[in-house]
């Protein structure tokens, strides 16, 4: 997961006006307990975090099998599912979070080129 960020990525950061350098994120993913998917999930996104939102971000990670109630309450479907709350709007990803170029026009970082 340890890519280095290519011209275009950062090129797509700067021109997608990536919120100021004090914009926080509110991450919250849900995981199955510790299979290879969620460990997957939870280093990749670790990764992008550190590397794109260093002491900008909050992340929570949620086990649904500890927490199942959540499930029902999030209204989550599938697993793992990483939810933005801010900034908004919301947005939800699925999936292991290994690709790092719709992780980040997930969190809003980068718009996709036309």
């Amino acid at each position: 997961m340890a890519q280095k960020k290519s011209r275009s990525t950062l090129g797509r950061l700067k021109s997608a006006g990536a919120g100021p350098e004090t914009e926080r994120y509110v991450l919250k993913l849900y995981v199955t307990g510790a299979t290879e998917r969620s460990l997957r999930a939870i280093a990749n996104l670790k990764a992008v975090c550190e590397q794109y939102l260093k002491g900008r971000y909050h992340l929570d990670v949620v086990d649904i099998y500890r927490r199942p109630a959540l499930l029902r309450r999030d209204q989550i479907v599938a697993v793992p599912t990483l939810v933005k709350r801010l900034p908004v709007p919301l947005r939800l990803l699925v999936g292991d979070l290994s690709r790092t170029e719709q992780v980040l026009e997930g969190l809003g970082l980068v718009v996709r080129p036309a």
